[in-house]
C-alpha cells in the first residue's frame, strides 16, 4: 500500500514537472521571437521608461539582426533620441540607416524625422539662421524624392515656416540699413525677400521698404514702379498706402496715377 502511494507521488512529480518544462519552453520561444521583443520593447517606449526601452531595441538588433523587428529598432532608437532631443545623436542614427537600407520602405519617415531635427532647432529670426538652411534643406529632400509621401503635405508646410523665419531676419537687418541711411545695403535685403520669399508675409513690406530706399536715394522713378507693383499685388494693404502717401508727394498725386497707369499699360 505504502508502495503503491509513493508511485502514485513520484507519477504526479513527473506530469508537474513535465508541465513546468513546457510552459518554460513555451516562455522561452516567446522570449526568442523578435516580434515579441519587439512589443515589450515598444510598450516601455509607450509607456516613457525610454533607457529599458532603448536596451531592449538594442538587445533585437543584436539578436536577430537580420529580422525588420532590428531594422525598425534602430528606427526607434533614433527617435527615442529625438524625443529627448539630442538632435545630434538622432540625427546621425538616421542617417546610418539611410546608408544601410537605402531601398527601405520607410524611408521618407527617416528623412522627414531628420527635416524635423533641424526644424526643432530653429533660432529667433535675430539670431544665427543655420538651422534655417539645414531645416529648409532638408524637407525639400523629402519633397523631391518622395512627392507622394503622406510627410510631404507637412514638409511643404514647413518649408513656409522656414521662409517666414529666415525672411524676418532678413527683414530686420534690412530695417537697420535703412534706418542707418544705409539704403543700397537695405535695398539688397528687401530684394532677397521679394524674389526668394515671396509666399511669406513680409513681401507688401518689403516693397514698401524698397520703395523707402529708392526715394532716399533719389530713384523716384524706381520708387513709382515699385509702388506700382505694391498696388497691383497689395491694393489693399496698409505698406501700399505708405508707399501711395510717400511717392505722391514726388510730383503730386495726379502724376503718381498717371505713371501707374503707364507702367502697366506699356
Amino acid at each position: 500500500m505504502i508502495k503503491k502511494f509513493i508511485c502514485l507521488i513520484l507519477l504526479l512529480l513527473c506530469i508537474s514537472c513535465s508541465n513546468n518544462n513546457v510552459n518554460s519552453s513555451f516562455d522561452n520561444d516567446k522570449l526568442n521571437n523578435p516580434e515579441t521583443l519587439y512589443k515589450l520593447a515598444k510598450i516601455n517606449f509607450d509607456q516613457q521608461n525610454f533607457e529599458d526601452a532603448r536596451n531592449q531595441f538594442l538587445e533585437i538588433i543584436k539578436l536577430f539582426p537580420l529580422s525588420n523587428e532590428a531594422i525598425q529598432s534602430e528606427i526607434m532608437i533614433a527617435f527615442i533620441e529625438y524625443v529627448q532631443m539630442n538632435y545630434d545623436n538622432a540625427i546621425l542614427n538616421y542617417k546610418k540607416i539611410i546608408s544601410k537600407y537605402p531601398s527601405h520602405k520607410d524611408l521618407d519617415y527617416v528623412y522627414y524625422m531628420i527635416a524635423m531635427c533641424n526644424y526643432e532647432q530653429l533660432k529667433d529670426a535675430s539670431l544665427d539662421g543655420y538651422y534655417n538652411n539645414l531645416a529648409l534643406n532638408s524637407f525639400y529632400q523629402v519633397i523631391k524624392r518622395y512627392p507622394d509621401s503622406k510627410y510631404a503635405k507637412d514638409s511643404r508646410q514647413k518649408i513656409i515656416l522656414v521662409k517666414s523665419n529666415i525672411a524676418a531676419k532678413h527683414m530686420e537687418i534690412g530695417r537697420f540699413y535703412l534706418n542707418d541711411k544705409k539704403n543700397f545695403a537695405a535695398l539688397n535685403r528687401f530684394k532677397i525677400v521679394v524674389d526668394e520669399f515671396s509666399i511669406t508675409k513680409f513681401t507688401p513690406e518689403a516693397l514698401h521698404r524698397m520703395v523707402e530706399a529708392y526715394y532716399e536715394m533719389g530713384m523716384y522713378e524706381e520708387s513709382y514702379k515699385t509702388a506700382a507693383l505694391l498696388g497691383y499685388n497689395y491694393p489693399d494693404s496698409k505698406w501700399y498706402k505708405y508707399s501711395y502717401n510717400l511717392v505722391s508727394q514726388i510730383e503730386g498725386e495726379e502724376t503718381f496715377l498717371r505713371k501707374i497707369r503707364s507702367f502697366f499699360d506699356g
